[in-house]
């Protein structure tokens, strides 16, 4: 495992895994590089959700949270560590842990992301933060439906084998504009908070961990406790820092699609706090005579550069020079971040389209100890002109750093003002100055973002 710290060294729950997923139908993989089954469908949340199942702004009528224990109790049958991350003095002292899920109350990734009320109902408690809310021990999600079912381990080969196998069958496939596939249009991204591990609600985090580097389960851990213990989160669009590549994946982010298609060139917009742009350029070749192949010069850019070729009906694209960041409840990540992905069509049972299936792996030797997979469904919604435009969005700084929190403020109001290294975790360095006096924090293990 790479020194991973974790192994098979996880809290054994009661529940088996599988009762916690639907089946899934084996499909025929044809291909040495996608087409593999969907990964398992999770029925349940590992909790706690102050909104439950609800994805959206508000607060339903009749909300139903999530939890397996609040306000200071324990769920029956489970056993409490002495201290955990919310009552701690010092998470790095406590590695040995971070691989008991009962370390983070059996929260979930997202459940620790909003136990202040982040997403509007709070689950801290009466006492914070010793009465924070307990998630489901006998939860979790497997981590063998995570990893990737590929047997590459770097975005080159896994590209290079898929443009050998097109190759074989007489492709790449060319088209004009009157031949290309008509996916342009508005799409809507299933983003349900069991449609996919990467939202973060299916899985425990020793389970997240076990998928990270030492360095990185550090930093995760380091992000896991500032969420929960001090409720000090620096989420980089409360500041209006760029957003970074993996917001396009994530389950507030990223969820209204536009495809804007040409033979040439292929334009994947999505909205955050920002608008989230990939320029698929099709039939071009990377320079690899830098750090990691890239289009143009030698810089990492927020959302990477991508090339792109058809096979049929499938569009498969590698996307390279990232710049590394963090997104937003997900794990940090570093420049040496690639994706390959896949879009393929989606059709009903008279062969009508309905939307894309969009398979990603991703690549990030200093971050992951293997490659992982994140499979999206893109529905269709309508065509560009019908309905609302495609929303433009700019972030107008509102909130600032005071004293280590994100705190709003008025037109007229006067902040001091750290300017932050953008390139050196600003996060960590809000985190490190005003929130961890005291602790005994480890040298990194490896460079920051690959630098």
């Amino acid at each position: 495992m790479g020194g991973n710290l974790f192994g098979n060294r996880r809290l054994r729950v009661g529940v088996a895994t599988a009762t916690l997923i639907a089946s899934v139908g084996a499909a025929a993989q044809t291909s040495v590089g996608r087409g593999a089954r969907d990964p398992a469908q999770a029925t349940v949340i590992v909790g706690s959700e102050g909104k439950g199942l609800f994805v959206g702004a508000g607060i339903p009528e009749g909300n139903t949270p999530i939890f397996a224990a609040k306000d200071g109790a324990v769920p029956a049958g489970i056993e409490p560590l002495p201290h955990d991350i919310f009552t701690t003095k010092d998470f790095y002292k406590d590695r040995e842990l971070w691989s008991d899920a009962r370390y983070y109350r059996c929260n979930s990734a997202v459940g620790l992301e909003q136990i202040w009320g982040a997403y509007e109902v709070p689950l801290i408690g009466d006492d914070p933060p010793r009465s924070a809310a307990w998630g489901f021990c006998d939860r979790d999600y497997p981590r063998k439906e995570i990893v990737s079912p590929y047997g590459f381990q770097t975005a080159k080969a896994h590209y290079a084998a898929l443009l050998a196998e097109t190759k074989a069958k007489g492709g790449p496939t060319v088209y004009t504009q009157a031949t290309l596939p008509d996916w342009n249009g508005r799409y809507r991204r299933q983003r349900e908070k069991t449609s996919t591990w990467y939202n973060g609600a299916i899985l425990q985090i020793p389970t997240y961990l076990s998928l990270l580097t030492p360095e990185y389960q550090k930093r995760f851990v380091q992000q896991m406790y500032h969420y929960s213990g001090n409720n000090a989160a620096q989420w980089p669009g409360s500041y209006c820092w760029p957003e970074g590549f993996m917001r396009r994946f994530a389950q507030y982010g990223g969820g209204e699609v536009s495809l804007v298609m040409t033979p040439e060139l292929i334009l994947d917009m999505r909205n955050a706090a920002k608008t989230l742009i990939t320029q698929v350029h099709v039939g071009r070749e990377f320079d690899e005579s830098g750090v990691v192949p890239r289009l143009g010069p030698d810089v990492p850019q927020w959302f990477g550069e991508t090339i792109g070729f058809w096979d049929g009906e499938a569009l498969i694209t590698w996307t390279s020079n990232i710049q590394g960041w963090i997104s937003h409840g997900g794990f940090e990540f570093s420049n040496k971040l690639q994706s390959i992905e896949i879009y393929t069509p989606r059709k009903d049972p008279r062969g009508a389209f309905v939307g894309i299936k969009q398979e990603i792996v991703l690549y990030d030797p200093e971050a992951f100890v293997e490659p992982v997979r994140i499979v999206h469904n893109l529905d269709k919604q309508r065509d560009h002109n019908e309905g609302d435009p495609f929303v433009i969005m700019e972030c107008v700084p509102q909130s600032f750093p005071v004293e280590g929190h994100t705190t709003p403020m008025s037109p007229g109001q006067t902040v001091e003002y750290r300017v932050p290294d953008i390139y050196g975790r600003p996060w960590a360095q809000i985190w490190e100055r005003y929130h961890e006096e005291g602790m005994e924090r480890p040298r990194e293990q490896t460079g920051r973002f690959g630098l």
